[in-house]
């Protein structure tokens, strides 16, 4: 039987990018030909399964670490060099060379293809899900944070339940609506925006050691661990809220209790699609629940804090006198900040005018009016409340900026196949990985295949940081166009290697990116490829005394 293929990721943060369809016992099978609306039940398909359909796998994963660029041409040929350029594996001795130096290479003829040596088989892949929920190891700064998160609560729950608390037993919804505000602001992209860039500000200097540097890097791409720890303790404080109220019932209403007990259904049911199963074979149906339960829950949110305030236990009956009682409640400042954070992204949506080029089948160029500065993602859609796609920003700060996007998927194939003349973007835009590249002196970024559009931007505008590149590909102008052939050329070979793997053959990644750190007194690594080699990249690095940054999980 032929094996499916399965089309790759191509993100460059935590968000849900496409992949090819093929078969799974969990599939919500979905009509790429119909047409996109901005409501995401425009057809029913894409949410709900028929029967013949329910055995498909949902068409949308986890990607935020992917960013290789699958090519269907000669795809056997190029998918055994791209695994091996994304998991480092060494290249036997025939296939070993040394890296090209700008100006890039020129593509081989089809008879110097015909001349090299065959490949040797193809290793097999690591499981994807295990090498990101485990390979990545047990005592990361993410896990540390959201084992620290959830102990806190649970000693507070804990004392509170020994009556040793009085203040958390009285006020256990309070605690649960709290760790609600905390976990949304984790993920508030206007927020991280203006904290990545006090950080930058702050830390951005040559005295400060480098040991506070890759410390903040750290722990701000592993605030997800506060986000889930903080969502389960949310759920821990509300069941616990709720248990008192059953055994009080004299002094509260079936309306409170009702309210109450939805929320609790909801901010589950939002907690189990979100777990990492789930979320990585189900992108979009955790997007989805995400969302609207997320949404759903806030409005209900407020319902319990004006029902609670205004319900009178001695009359058993809501009070329409209560509105300047408000203001005296944490609960209700707690809802209002949660409800800011919710609303800031979604009124700065627009749908606005885009420009697409295809350097190849394989990847499409959207350009944008507006300059945009250096290590900056965003967000686009074509159907904002049904799913949103990020991508690294190339931009030289002026008057445009672009994306690069790799055709694997349903959309980033319509891209090519059928460019729209607009787009819908957030305009806040946010900032990851890449951006902290500005808090260092001397960086060396490591990418492969379309993950080097997230640094793009380092050469085309001046930066506080001396950045070295290094990026292997294949087929450079071919798959990714002039444009950006010409940006990567011209510099000095120490600055900016690119290893063209249609020439050079797979190297080992790893290796090369520590040599190259070290020629070029590199004071950290900053990596953009898959899981398996963003993990063998950051472990080699750190392995020889190197700090290193790779993409996580839920970062």
């Amino acid at each position: 039987m032929q094996s499916e293929k399965i089309g790759r990721f191509s993100s460059c943060r935590g968000v849900a990018f496409e992949i090819k369809p093929h078969a799974d016992p969990f599939a919500i099978s979905t009509n790429s030909s119909s047409k996109r609306i901005w409501f995401p039940w425009g057809n029913s398909s894409k949410i709900i399964p028929s029967a013949g359909d329910f055995m498909q796998r949902s068409l949308s994963r986890t990607s935020s670490h992917f960013c290789d660029l699958d090519l269907d041409e000669d795809e056997d040929e190029d998918r055994d060099t791209l695994a091996d350029i994304e998991e480092g594996h060494e290249v036997l001795d025939h296939e070993k060379v040394e890296p090209s130096m700008s100006p890039l290479p020129l593509l081989p003829t089809a008879a110097s293809k015909r001349e090299q040596k065959p490949k040797p088989a193809a290793k097999p892949n690591p499981n994807r899900l295990s090498v990101i929920l485990l390979d990545q190891g047990l005592f990361t700064v993410y896990k540390r944070l959201f084992v620290v998160c959830l102990t806190l609560n649970i000693t507070g729950l804990i004392i509170a339940a020994t009556g040793n608390f009085p203040y958390a037993r009285n006020k256990a919804a309070l605690f649960s609506i709290a760790n609600i505000f905390t976990l949304i602001l984790c993920r508030s992209e206007a927020f991280l925006r203006i904290v990545f860039w006090l950080v930058v500000k702050v830390f951005g200097h040559s005295w400060v050691p480098i040991r506070i540097k890759t410390m903040t890097t750290s722990l701000l791409q592993s605030l997800g661990g506060i986000h889930s720890g903080c969502g389960i303790s949310s759920i821990a404080w509300l069941i616990y809220a709720l248990v008192l109220t059953l055994k009080d019932r004299e002094n509260t209403s079936s309306e409170i209790i009702g309210v109450a007990s939805t929320i609790l259904a909801l901010i589950f049911l939002s907690s189990l699609a979100a777990f990492p199963l789930i979320r990585h074979l189900h992108h979009n149906v955790f997007e989805r629940i995400h969302r609207f339960a997320g949404w759903s829950a806030l409005g209900l949110v407020w319902a319990f804090v004006i029902l609670t305030i205004s319900y009178d236990p001695k009359t058993k009956s809501y009070r329409s006198d209560f509105g300047s009682e408000l203001v005296n409640h944490q609960e209700f400042w707690f809802t209002v900040g949660i409800t800011v954070l919710i609303i800031i992204p979604w009124i700065t949506v627009r749908r606005v005018p885009v420009k697409i080029s295809s350097p190849s089948g394989h990847a499409s160029i959207i350009k944008f009016q507006g300059g945009i500065k250096a290590g900056i993602l965003g967000r686009i859609s074509p159907s904002p409340f049904s799913e949103w796609h990020a991508f690294g920003i190339i931009s030289d700060g002026k008057n445009e900026h672009m994306m690069l996007a790799g055709a694997v998927g349903d959309f980033t194939k319509s891209l090519v196949s059928n460019p729209p003349s607009h787009l819908w973007v957030r305009q806040v835009h946010f900032a990851g990985l890449p951006y902290l590249v500005n808090m260092y002196d001397r960086v060396l970024v490591v990418a492969t295949g379309s993950g080097i559009c997230v640094f793009l931007s380092f050469i085309l505008q001046p930066s506080r940081a001396n950045v070295c590149f290094l990026w292997v590909t294949k087929g450079v102008e071919q798959n990714f166009g002039k444009e950006i052939k010409t940006w990567m050329s011209g510099h000095p070979k120490d600055k900016v290697i690119v290893h063209d793997t249609a020439i050079l053959g797979r190297p080992n990644v790893s290796q090369m990116s520590i040599d190259t750190a070290k020629n070029w007194g590199a004071e950290v690594v900053i990596v953009t490829s898959n899981p398996e080699g963003s993990r063998d990249v950051v472990n080699a690095c750190k392995g020889a005394g190197i700090p290193a940054f790779g993409p996580i999980w839920d970062s």
